[in-house]
């Protein structure tokens, strides 16, 4: 590493760290050395290993592991232009950011390469719990009789239908017997077993809200089910308008409606609930549900109408997307065909995840990760924010009092198509957004989708910075 220059010493050795991270001198996984012992090493204060060591824990990249010492867990992505691994034959990194958004756009868009992502959605995957997660796997496996590892209730393990059936009366206000509860891979195949068994039913068609999520959008098409657009506005989704439409069902996200980060507000509610009453059926997204900085949850319409509401919950924001474990409430009206379409599906989700997860939830480790979160995100948030008062600051901000992202407009100054000529111009300088208009399917106002969980402080003002100066240059002197 060499020897440690006379000033900036913590800048120099977070800098030469970064470094050996991404170079693979220090794989993830890597356990680097006390600070007591690289101090001496370098011949400089305990202090400065100890600061360089908390910055590279800001950016995700460093764990402490109490015992177990400070863990490599994370490498950065390599910025454009740099050396990345070999892609799949057949796989394109090309984002079509001018086109209508293809079914792979999203993994065109994770594949680019791009130093600062900042895609919504995404959680800080650096704080998965670990420790915990190997503590409680090693305590089921235990625990587990032979029988266990066969074949099991296709609707989930008891102990995690149970699990959730408490998390969601404790959360979300929503009581529910574990019978009811359907143990799903996320809400990705929530959405498909909705689509397969609305569609037997003579359900050919699901509103949306409007703009709204465009993967969720791309999933009920992939089974066929059309998806009529209606309006958003700062009270929600407009409830005349879904009438209008002659949607038999519609799909929200009223405690943070994705992207605009409007609640459904109470009058609203009450429209909703008498236009369920006359035979509409509503699927509730509670996709962020847990995450609340500025103000108190609301309750989820599952507790409101359970007879009316399908629920579909995941811990894709709680804790990673790759477990894909979730789950859905269905009606008492459609709960064996929704058991018998997951049972056709995958016979069930994997046991042992399911048992894992369990144990976190009814220990409180889930509980105590999420209060570490919460202030971890509200941080980023705020940094998010302030950037955006200071780079843009003609920009609208919506929707930051919950969630892992929010969403900024422009003026009317900003024509169609300059949301995705500013994310692609974003991206070509390695910072990644979404383009509003993605999830919008009739005009609206351009802007862009950012998420900030997953990014330190730091890398949220270095990624806002970039966007001012794209849309400083963009915009003509006056």
């Amino acid at each position: 590493m060499g020897a440690a220059p006379a000033g900036r010493r913590a800048d120099w050795l977070a800098g030469q760290l970064r470094r050996a991270i991404a170079d693979g001198r220090l794989p993830v996984g890597s356990k680097l050395p006390a600070t007591r012992v690289l101090a001496a090493e370098l011949r400089v204060s305990r202090g400065v290993v100890t600061e360089a060591y908390r910055r590279l824990g800001e950016d995700g990249q460093l764990a402490g592991r109490g015992r177990g010492g400070t863990v490599v867990v994370a490498a950065p992505v390599p910025a454009v232009g740099e050396e990345r691994p070999e892609k799949a034959p057949g796989h394109s990194t090309a984002v079509a950011f001018g086109a209508v958004p293809g079914a792979d756009v999203f993994d065109a868009l994770r594949a680019a390469p791009a130093r600062i992502d900042l895609s919504p959605g995404v959680p800080d995957l650096a704080a998965f719990p670990r420790a915990a997660w190997l503590r409680a796997e090693r305590a089921v496996l235990a625990d587990l009789p032979a029988a266990g590892f066969g074949y099991g209730d296709p609707r989930g393990t008891p102990a995690l239908r149970r699990a959730v059936a408490n998390w969601l009366a404790r959360y979300r206000g929503v009581r529910a017997d574990p019978e009811e509860v359907l143990i799903v891979s996320g809400t990705a195949q929530a959405l498909g077993l909705i689509a397969q068994v609305f569609s037997r039913d003579g359900i050919g068609a699901v509103a949306v809200e409007d703009p709204g999520s465009l993967g969720v959008r791309q999933h009920l098409a992939h089974w066929g089910v059309a998806t009529p657009p209606v309006p958003v506005d700062e009270e929600g989704i407009r409830v005349e308008a879904l009438r209008a439409s002659g949607a038999r069902a519609v799909l929200l996200t009223p405690a943070h409606q994705f992207p605009t980060g409007v609640v459904l507000g109470g009058g609203r509610r009450r429209e909703l609930m008498g236009w369920a009453a006359d035979g509409g059926l509503i699927v509730e997204d509670d996709y962020d549900a847990e995450h609340r900085y500025d103000r108190a949850p609301v309750p989820a319409l599952r507790s409101l109408l359970p007879e009316q509401v399908c629920y579909a919950g995941s811990v894709s924001k709680l804790l990673a997307p790759a477990l894909r474990v979730g789950w859905l409430l269905a009606p008492a009206a459609y709960r064996e065909a929704f058991v018998d379409a997951k049972r056709f599906a995958d016979l069930g989700n994997a046991v042992l995840p399911q048992l894992v997860l369990a144990r976190l939830m009814e220990s409180g480790e889930l509980e105590r990760g999420l209060r570490l979160l919460r202030r971890r995100h509200r941080r980023r948030r705020d940094a998010m924010i302030a950037a955006l008062a200071d780079r843009l600051p003609g920009a609208t901000v919506h929707g930051a009092a919950a969630g892992l992202h929010l969403t900024i407009t422009f003026g009317a100054e900003a024509g169609p198509g300059a949301d995705t000529e500013l994310a692609a111009a974003a991206l070509a300088r390695g910072v990644k957004v979404h383009p509003l208009s993605w999830h919008a399917q009739r005009p609206y106002r351009q802007g862009v989708v950012l998420g900030y969980a997953a990014r330190s402080p730091g890398e949220i003002a270095e990624g806002v910075a970039v966007l001012g100066e794209v849309l400083a240059s963009a915009v003509p002197p006056g």
